[in-house]
């Protein structure tokens, strides 16, 4: 899953529109006009097609969880902070904190989105790359949280 497609999926499930999308970027100390959002949000075959690089998308998910959380006091910005990759495992931990979704809720969503998935599977996907029970979360996994939380928020 492209971080493109990632951002039209977020987009579309939680309702955002343009001028929320920017305030998100801000939240995260990311100044991103209008045009680039358009842009983000096409396809690679639409004119003027931009790729979400990964700090920008990082910089999108640390937005979404002050939007949606506030801000934590003493953390630095999350501008000071860029990162350079972007795994999965990652990106649903970011979703999960921005959503505020414990064990039991996330297992709901992934249940809604066409996943059934025991406490110990959603554990091993938040343990550390390494880790002997890590698992990775591939790219349908990611695909059914998201279509689990347009359910939810449209439900």
């Amino acid at each position: 899953m492209t971080n493109n497609d990632l951002l039209r999926s977020i987009r579309a499930a939680l309702d955002l529109d343009d001028a929320t999308m920017i305030k998100i970027f801000r939240e995260a100390g990311r100044e991103v006009g209008q045009s680039a959002i358009s842009a983000f949000l096409k396809t690679e075959d639409e004119e003027n097609y931009l790729p979400c690089a990964n700090p920008i998308m990082g910089f999108f998910l640390d937005g979404l969880i002050i939007h949606n959380r506030g801000r934590q006091e003493g953390s630095p910005p999350p501008a000071a902070k860029p990162v350079a990759e972007l795994s999965n495992n990652t990106i649903l931990k970011k979703l999960r904190i921005a959503l505020d979704l414990k064990e039991e809720e996330l297992a709901r969503v992934l249940k809604m989105g066409g996943v059934t998935i025991t406490k110990h599977e959603i554990t091993a996907l938040f343990r550390k790359q390494g880790h002997k029970h890590y698992k990775e979360c591939d790219d349908q996994l990611l695909r059914s949280f998201m279509n689990g939380v347009a359910l939810s928020h449209k439900g």
